[in-house]
C-alpha cells in the first residue's frame, strides 16, 4: 500500500514546476546536458525536449536509431543521459538490454515505455536499474533525469568513500604493523634473558635495565608455551599462531598485545629458548569503531548513509520474510534547499538538513532507522509498522518543521511505500519515491489553480 499527503502548516513554501530544486542541478545551468535519444519516433523526441526545457535543462541532443549506432556514437562523443525507446524492434528481450547497460557503463538510462503493465516496469527498473517512464506522462522526465544524474553522483561519491576507507585502513595497519614492535627472549624454562626498547615502553619502564631488574612476569606466557616441544623442529617453526592477550604494565594498568611465538635456536640447532614478538593494540578496538562509524555514517547530519540504509533495508526485508510483519519505508525531500543557500548561505542550508536529521531523530523509535539518502533527500525505515502508523510519523515531521522557532521554517514532501507489497529495494524505493512524486504533481497542480 502506498501513501502521499503536501506539507503541512501555513508557511508552505510554493514551488513553480520549473524550479530547479537541488543542488546538483545547477551544473547544468551552466553547461548544456548531453542527452542521447534511441528513438524512432521524433515527435517523441520533440516532446522529450520541450519537457526538458520546461524543467529549466539546455540541451545539447544527439539522436541514433539503433544499439551499433548507439555505441559508435558514444565512441565519438560522451553523454550525460540516454534516453531510449522501450519496447522497440531494436531490442530483442533482456539480454539486449544487459548489452545496452554494459555499453553505456555508468551513463544514466531512462527508458519512455508504452503499452507496459506497471509490473513489467518495477522489474526492469528493479532488476536492471533502469528509469522509466510512461509515453504519456513525459512531464515527469526533468524529474527523473535529474534523479537519475544524483544517484549517478551518489554511487560516485560511495566509490570515492570506499577507496578513502580501504586507504585509511591501509594506513592504519601500515601503523599497526610497522610500529616498532616488543621483543621478549627467553630460556627454555621461559626465564626472561633479554628484551627490546620497544617492550620497555611498551611495559611502562624507564630503561631495559629496569625491567629486567624488575624481571617482569608476563602471566599469559607459560600457558602459551605450555606442552610446546621445540627440540629438533625447524627453525622456521612458529610454536603458536598469532593470540590477543593482557599484559600488566609497571603502573597496574593493562596492555593489550597481539603476540607471536617462535623458536630460538643456538648456531647448532639446539632449541634454547622462544622468542616473543608483541604488537600493542590497546587502541585498536577504538580506531576500528571510528572507521565503521565514518563508513556508515554521514559527516554532516550524524545519520546513517546512503550506503548503511541499503544494508538495513536489505536486512529489515530479510527480518519480515521469516516474521511475516509488515514495514514500512518513508522517503523525505527538503523543499528549497537551493533558494535557502542562495538568500541565507551554505552555512544556514547545512544547518537546514541537520535539523530536518534532529527532527527525524526525534521522531523515531529505538528501532527505527533515519537515514540521509542523498543530497536534500531522507529517508527512514520503521519496522513492524503499516502504512496509516507510517504516515502519522510523516505528519509528526512536517508538524515540528512548520512549527520551528529557528528561521528560515521548513517544509518537507514525504511519500510512504510498504513491505510485503513491494518486495525489493528497487520496487519499495520505487513505490515510495513515486508517491512522493505523486504528492508534488498535485501541490503543483494545486498552485497552478490557485
Amino acid at each position: 500500500m502506498q501513501a502521499s499527503y503536501g506539507k503541512l502548516g501555513q508557511n508552505e513554501i510554493q514551488l513553480d514546476q520549473g524550479i530547479v530544486r537541488s543542488q546538483n542541478t545547477a551544473s547544468h545551468r551552466r553547461r548544456p546536458l548531453r542527452v542521447l535519444f534511441i528513438h524512432r519516433d521524433i515527435r517523441t523526441v520533440e516532446c522529450c525536449l520541450q519537457e526538458l526545457k520546461k524543467g529549466q535543462f539546455i540541451v545539447s541532443p544527439d539522436s541514433v536509431l539503433t544499439l551499433a549506432q548507439c555505441t559508435e556514437q558514444l565512441r565519438i562523443q560522451s553523454c550525460d543521459v540516454v534516453v531510449a525507446e522501450y519496447t522497440s524492434a531494436n531490442w530483442n528481450g533482456w539480454q539486449a538490454l544487459r548489452l545496452l547497460h554494459q555499453t553505456l557503463q555508468e551513463v544514466p538510462l531512462i527508458f519512455v515505455t508504452t503499452a507496459m503493465g506497471s509490473e513489467s516496469i518495477l522489474r526492469l527498473t528493479a532488476d536492471c536499474a533502469f528509469a522509466c517512464i510512461d509515453r504519456e506522462h513525459l512531464a515527469q522526465l526533468p524529474m527523473t533525469v535529474r534523479r537519475s544524474l544524483n544517484e549517478k553522483k551518489l554511487r560516485e561519491e560511495l566509490r570515492d568513500a570506499q577507496g578513502a576507507l580501504r586507504h585509511s585502513e591501509s594506513l592504519y595497519r601500515a601503523l599497526v604493523h610497522g610500529a616498532s614492535c616488543g621483543i621478549y627472549r627467553c630460556d627454555a624454562e621461559g626465564a626472561i634473558c633479554d628484551v627490546n626498547q620497544a617492550l620497555v615502553i611498551l611495559l611502562g619502564y624507564a630503561t631495559k635495565d629496569e625491567l629486567l631488574a624488575a624481571n617482569h612476569a608476563i602471566e599469559s606466557l607459560p600457558n602459551l608455551l605450555k606442552g610446546s616441544s621445540s627440540v629438533g623442529s625447524s627453525r622456521e617453526t612458529t610454536l603458536i599462531e598469532p593470540v590477543e592477550t593482557e599484559w600488566k604494565r609497571k603502573n597496574g594498568t593493562t596492555a593489550k598485545v597481539r603476540i607471536c611465538v617462535r623458536g630460538a635456536y643456538d648456531d647448532h640447532g639446539y632449541f634454547v629458548g622462544h622468542e616473543i614478538i608483541a604488537v600493542d593494540i590497546t587502541e585498536q578496538p577504538t580506531f576500528e569503531e571510528q572507521l565503521r562509524c565514518q563508513a556508515s555514517s554521514d559527516s554532516l547530519t550524524g545519520l546513517v548513509n546512503h550506503r548503511r540504509f541499503l544494508e538495513v533495508l536489505h536486512a529489515e526485508i530479510c527480518r519480515s520474510k521469516r516474521t511475516g510483519r509488515e514495514f514500512s519505508l518513508l522517503l523525505l525531500d527538503l523543499d528549497g534547499l537551493k533558494e535557502i543557500n542562495d538568500r541565507f548561505g551554505r552555512l544556514t542550508g547545512d544547518r537546514a538538513l541537520c535539523r530536518l536529521g534532529q527532527i527525524l531523530r526525534d521522531c523515531c523509535r529505538s528501532i527505527d532507522t533515519p537515514a540521509r539518502y542523498g543530497g536534500d533527500e531522507f529517508a527512514v525505515v520503521l519496522p513492524e509498522t503499516n502504512v496509516g502508523t507510517a504516515a502519522l510519523v510523516g505528519r509528526r515531521t512536517c508538524d515540528l518543521l512548520a512549527n520551528g522557532r529557528e528561521e528560515p521554517i521548513l517544509t518537507v514532501g514525504v511519500g510512504i511505500a510498504s513491505y510485503p507489497k513491494n518486495p525489493t529495494i528497487g520496487t519499495l524505493i520505487h513505490a515510495a519515491d513515486h508517491a512522493l512524486y505523486a504528492m508534488k504533481h498535485k501541490r503543483t497542480k494545486a498552485a497552478a489553480a490557485g
